[in-house]
């Protein structure tokens, strides 16, 4: 099949790709603090990751954002669910969400924020991603049982995030 024959049209939903690392280190999770300067999620802890370049597969861009976020290099990453997030725009998102264990090495921090290992027993403690207490458990399964997840995510009219998840 040609590049022509792909099905490429402006009338079809399109979507910016995107990778979410969670990286485990026995019972704690790798969180970043968003920097205080940032646009989005400033001051608040999200896992690690981010675009998709032109030309790259999706494990090595996830690879990639786990370098430059963490210094950290993990080649055992799993892909362990989907996220197509309707933004009401004329582009939505597609974030590939994977896992991968603790390997060793150095962490440093980043512009995107500060690395901090949370316990998973205290993880509700912290201010999060508004996504993220929903999906951490969904994460926490697939690494368990070797599941596969799939959500969506929407807006409502007074832009509250409306999140349904499939397994």
């Amino acid at each position: 099949m040609g590049k022509a024959d792909q099905g490429v049209s402006d009338n079809r939903f399109a979507v910016i790709p995107r990778t979410l690392i969670f990286v485990f280190r026995g019972n704690e999770i790798l969180m970043i603090k968003g920097n205080p300067a940032k646009r989005l999620w400033a001051n608040r802890y999200n896992a690690l990751g981010g675009h998709i370049e032109r030309g790259e597969d999706v494990l090595t861009a996830a690879r990639r954002e786990l370098k430059e976020e963490s210094g950290l290099e993990i080649q055992d990453l799993h892909l362990c669910g989907t996220v197509m997030i309707e933004t009401g725009q004329e582009k939505g998102i597609l974030l590939l969400v994977f896992w991968g264990d603790y390997q060793g090495g150095e962490l440093s921090d980043s512009v995107e924020g500060t690395l901090e290992w949370i316990s998973l027993s205290r993880i509700d403690q912290y201010e999060l991603v508004e996504d993220l207490p929903v999906m951490i458990p969904h994460v926490l399964k697939h690494r368990e049982q070797r599941s596969f997840f799939s959500a969506s995510y929407r807006y409502d009219d007074q832009d509250r995030l409306i999140i349904a998840y499939s397994s």
